[in-house]
């Protein structure tokens, strides 16, 4: 049987929910991300209900895949900073309420870095937001983001995304999107070993709670804990790799979005056509 392969990349939601949607469609996207508020600060555009059921219906009529919002990269739920850390719980309640104008997507965000803090004391925090700020209520599930382990970066191994979800009492309400250039550039051999990976990821968190994939190439090597997206097919990992992870059938039906350093809409579309072609579902 045939399956689905939902990848989009991400798109600027200045125009709204609705442009966003049709922004997708003309590139041959079947899911796509978007910042919740500016990704380099705190304001966030306020909602027009119509709009977002106008996506609502523009995503059922072309099947898509389920929606990856992202949190801004300015949240650090861990930071030693008491006003960084306020800015977190204020964005990421204000973003969890929006999110259900899109009900029953997902809300990916960066774990945080604990500045000097210590990874154990990170993870408690980060945790320890989660639970304050998600409620049974809620349709979204939340994302934590595989990293690269750059600097002070929570979430650079799977057992650290492990000991957060492990407390997170909510747990049918946290999931795990993970990149392709993080988990290389964290160590993972995802050219050579993709199935002892994905065998690891199981072990540690549980396959069940990888929700999304974030598709990109790395501008360094296996283990360089840099985080630098390149273009498919650009970078250590190529296309082989890539085309590899879309076609694993352990990671069928996830959404996938690109977060490669494409200048404009219609080199994603490129990249998504390339892509589709390439990938054996």
């Amino acid at each position: 049987m045939k399956r689905d392969l939902h990848i989009g990349c991400h798109l600027s939601a200045t125009k709204g929910f609705a442009a966003m949607g049709k922004d997708a469609v003309k590139i041959g996207a079947n899911t796509f991300a978007f910042f919740t508020r500016n990704p380099r600060g705190g304001k966030a555009k306020e909602i027009d209900p119509e709009d977002a059921r106008a996506l609502l219906e523009i995503m059922e009529k072309e099947g898509f895949g389920k929606l990856v919002a992202h949190a801004p990269y300015t949240l650090n739920p861990c930071s030693a900073t008491e006003k960084t850390r306020e800015f977190a719980k204020m964005a990421m309640t204000d973003d969890l309420a929006r999110m259900e104008y899109l009900p029953g997507n997902y809300y990916n965000f960066h774990p945080g870095s604990h500045v000097g803090q210590g990874a154990e004391k990170g993870i408690e925090m980060i945790a320890g937001l989660l639970n304050e700020v998600m409620s049974p209520e809620q349709t979204t599930t939340v994302l934590l983001e595989t990293m690269a382990g750059k600097g002070s970066e929570v979430g650079g191994n799977f057992e650290e995304i492990a000991a957060i979800i492990d407390k997170v009492e909510l747990k049918e309400k946290i999931g795990v999107c993970l990149d392709t250039c993080h988990v290389s550039d964290g160590g993972y051999d995802i050219i050579g070993d993709l199935d002892g990976v994905l065998a690891e990821f199981d072990r540690i968190i549980g396959l069940e709670k990888l929700k999304a994939l974030h598709i990109n190439d790395s501008k360094n090597p296996m283990g360089a804990r840099k985080d630098r997206h390149a273009c498919i097919g650009e970078g250590y990992l190529g296309k082989e790799t890539i085309v590899k992870v879309l076609s694993h059938p352990k990671l069928a039906g996830l959404p996938c979005i690109l977060e490669t350093p494409q200048e404009d809409l219609e080199g994603y579309g490129r990249e998504i056509e390339m892509l589709k072609g390439a990938v054996e579902l």
